[in-house]
């Protein structure tokens, strides 16, 4: 039950595998990006591509610079004969959760969700630009890194962070993703030079390459593909003000008022894997949860957004990584989250829980 709406079916993650996420797979194109992350989620599950009752990509066209590049990858998938398919221009958690609404319509009892990026083509930080205001802010090109710098000195002026705490929260993620095959940085990596004050290149996301995919099933077709599945017990998204002078940067309402209607607040959670790809950004989100500095909660111990960054994937693998947790024992109840847009424009909340023994 979330915000007083009982789900009309039970839904869990019952398998999840990404890609060793790379600065550059030049050697590759995004199908052969993508084809053995969906070969890998099939076999853990057992399932065949004729099993799948529904399919949702997400991914960008901007990023491979050509429309309807999604339609390419549907070699991987195997669209024939023809699937009950989806694409959403965003990163992978939403496709999830159009995959999550249509199984609970009934029309699936098993969905595929799966996402991508390639950043290493081109400039990431100009192509990002596009997605802002086009009268008044896209003009003054302001990248990525400038308005989570803007966001970053925001925290600092009201005294929430420092740079100092911010280089903890870069070195505490590189060292949780040593025991991540996947991480495109792993352990000890220099502060370095300020990319815009005051954030460094430790407080900022790596640009690589990299995908994910889930396989999300039902009531007892889960429990019997996996032997502890992830049950989504709550799920929502909202969205803030596009303009960035009508919103608090340094708090996220959004990402609340989300977990609010998610249920992540009836009871305690052991794990938070948080889509921040900026150390900042971590520290608004912990302030919109309510997640303290205590260790009681294990925030991203898969590394997280600053250990591997793959555009269009890394909120997905936040909710893959949370749900594997619960595969392996390793957690009871976690909330994943993923962001979209920037200073933290969009957020999705999911809460996932392992059976109670």
């Amino acid at each position: 039950m979330t915000d007083g709406t009982r789900y009309a079916r039970e839904v869990a993650v019952v398998g999840f595998a990404q890609s060793d996420h790379l600065r550059r797979t030049d050697e590759l194109s995004e199908v052969e990006m993508v084809m053995p992350v969906l070969h890998e989620v099939l076999r853990q599950t057992g399932l065949r591509t004729g099993d799948i009752g529904f399919t949702c990509s997400g991914s960008s066209d901007y990023l491979a610079g050509r429309a309807f590049s999604f339609t390419m990858t549907l070699d991987g998938v195997g669209a024939w004969p023809p699937i009950s398919e989806s694409h959403v221009e965003m990163d992978g958690a939403w496709a999830l959760y159009e995959a999550w609404v249509k199984i609970q319509t009934g029309e699936a009892d098993t969905a595929l969700v799966y996402a991508y990026g390639k950043s290493s083509p081109g400039p990431v930080r100009d192509v990002l630009t596009r997605q802002l205001d086009p009268y008044y802010l896209a003009p003054l090109w302001p990248d990525p890194v400038a308005l989570a710098a803007l966001q970053a000195q925001a925290l600092i002026d009201a005294g929430e962070t420092g740079e100092a705490a911010l280089a903890a929260i870069g070195a505490r993620s590189r060292a949780a993703a040593g025991s991540n095959p996947h991480a495109q940085l792993r352990g000890p990596v220099p502060q370095g030079d300020y990319q815009v004050r005051p954030l460094r290149t430790g407080d900022c996301p790596p640009i690589g390459d990299g995908a994910a995919a889930v396989v999300l099933a039902a009531g007892d077709t889960a429990r019997r593909l996996c032997a502890r599945p992830a049950w989504i017990t709550g799920i929502d998204h909202r969205i803030e003000a596009h303009g960035l002078g009508l919103r608090d940067l340094t708090d996220s309402p959004s990402t609340r008022t989300a977990a609010r209607r998610a249920g992540f607040f009836d009871r305690p959670v052991d794990t938070a894997e948080l889509h921040a790809p900026f150390s900042s950004q971590e520290v608004v989100l912990r302030k919109a949860l309510g997640i303290g500095d205590d260790g009681a909660v294990a925030v991203n111990p898969s590394g997280g957004a600053l250990a591997a960054n793959p555009l269009m994937a890394a909120g997905l693998i936040r909710i893959g990584e949370a749900a594997a947790r619960i595969h392996r024992g390793e957690s009871d109840r976690a909330v994943a989250h993923a962001t979209s847009g920037p200073c933290l424009q969009q957020n999705l909340v999911a809460v996932l829980e392992g059976d109670r023994t």
